[in-house]
């Protein structure tokens, strides 16, 4: 394995790994505080746009090399 598909594999894979231990967390988190609905909703909120930058990337990165 070589060093450029090792570290693809973890900023993929590990990455992704390390967002759904942050799920875990977060929601920890809610329950020991009592957040109640709406702040569990912003916790996880916070932690969604997060998400959604790092799918972005990804979509955005295959979109530019497929079409240019």
């Amino acid at each position: 394995m070589t060093e450029e598909q090792f570290s693809e594999f973890f900023s993929t894979y590990g990455v992704g790994a390390l967002i759904l231990f942050m799920v875990f967390i977060i929601g920890n988190l809610a329950w020991q505080s009592k957040a109640g609905k709406f702040g569990t909703f912003v916790l996880f909120l916070g932690l969604a746009v997060g998400f959604l930058g790092f799918i972005a990337k990804y979509v955005i990165q295959w979109y530019l090399e497929n079409h240019m």
